[in-house]
Formats: structure tokens, sequence, C-alpha cells
């Protein structure tokens, strides 16, 4: 009973200030259990699920309106895709990776606006459809190959500050990418979804722009993926 009543004053909560940030609450689960490094400490993190499970029902009582701006919807989708994917782990907890889960990205786990996705769904039909690739360094799967889990929510008003900040980490990450003049080993982020990024020289723009190291134009190889969970 005590339980009960702690989710709905947390659901009263979310709802009155989540006008004001409605993703306050994720961003103080971040910072108490993800690290700098993005190692996420799972086995802690399950002693306040209930609250992950509450922020996360918030976000589907309140789903993206029109008016929203872009940055906004992208924060939204974003935070949604990276908190269900905790959610997801907590749920299976302990384990040795997120490929131990039957079909992770392919269950309905995620009901807004009266529509339910999968993680998949949320991915390819709604933030790669947003014409911003850099998406592809915020969300994350819960490996070690993957770009880190920010101990930070996204947020509208820093979300190119953030964008940035998450690309160039990751491309400047020698154990996700080596940057050389001519010749670069790639995560295979950049092969799964290669058309996101464009021809090879839209490519290599890209990684230019977005790590700031100087590449001719080499020969590209892709890195093996660890799918050990991130912790």
């Amino acid at each position: 009973m005590k339980t009960s009543y702690y989710l709905f004053v947390l659901f009263l909560s979310f709802s009155v200030n989540a006008q004001k940030n409605i993703h306050a609450t994720w961003n103080q689960m971040l910072q108490t259990y993800v690290s700098e490094e993005g190692n996420v400490n799972y086995k802690d993190w399950q002693t306040q699920k209930s609250k992950l499970d509450t922020y996360i029902t918030v976000l589907e009582s309140m789903p993206p309106k029109e008016h929203w701006s872009k940055n906004q919807t992208l924060a939204y989708w974003i935070n949604a895709y990276n908190a269900l994917t905790v959610q997801l782990i907590l749920n299976h907890y302990p384990l040795k990776s997120i490929k131990d889960i039957k079909d992770p990205w392919d269950t309905k786990c995620f009901t807004a606006g009266e529509k339910s996705y999968t993680l998949g769904d949320i991915e390819h039909k709604i933030l790669r459809k947003m014409d911003e690739p850099r998406i592809h360094f915020a969300i994350n799967c819960a490996s070690v190959s993957c770009p880190k889990l920010l101990n930070e929510s996204y947020q509208e008003k820093t979300m190119e500050e953030q964008l940035s900040k998450a690309s160039k980490e990751f491309l400047c990450d020698t154990s996700k990418n080596i940057l050389a003049p001519d010749h670069i080993e790639l995560s295979k982020i950049f092969s799964w979804f290669g058309s996101d990024f464009g021809n090879k020289s839209e490519r290599l723009n890209f990684i230019r722009t977005n790590s700031g190291k100087e590449i001719n134009t080499p020969k590209i190889s892709y890195l093996p993926y660890d799918w050990n969970l991130n912790e």
C-alpha cells in the first residue's frame, strides 16, 4: 500500500512539474547511477527501479505535440529510448548482454498517443526520420561498443551542445573508432546506418566536422562490436 501511495505522489509531482522539466528525475537518476565514462551501475539502480518506471509512465502520458520544437521532440524520444533500454536491462538483470534478452528491439514496450512502440520503432521510425544523424551517438544500447550513456538527460535548450559533445567523444574514443590520416577503422554503426551519413565523401566530411580530426581520403574498415553490458 505504501509503495502504491509513493508512486501516486511521485506521478503527481511529475505531472505538476512536467512543463518545467519533464526529464528532471531522469537526469537525477543518470547522475546517480552512470559514471562520467558511461558505465552503468545497474545493480544499485534496481533499488530505484520504481522511480524509473514512473518516469516512463509520465512520458507515456505526455507524448510530443505538433507545436513542440524539433529539439524538444528529440529530447523526448532520445530520453525515452535510453530510459526504456535501462528498464529492459533492469527487468532481466543480472545478465551479460542485451542480446541475452529475446527480441530486445522488437518487443512492444512503450505506449504514447495511443500508439505502441518497440525500441526499434523509436529508433528507425521516429529518430532516424528527424534528419539528425548524431542521434546514433546519443541513444544507447547498453553495450560496451555503443556510444556511452550520457550521465545527464538530453534537453531542448542544450540539444546542439549535447549532440556535438556526444558525437566528438564517440568519434575520438579509440576503443570505438581509430582515425588516422590514411586509414580509419570505424564503429559498425557507420556500416549499419550508412545511409544516414550519406555517401563515402559525405561520411568522411561528417567525421572530420564532428571529430575535429584531419583525415584525407582513407581506406575504411570496421571494428568488431562488443555487446557485453556497459557496467
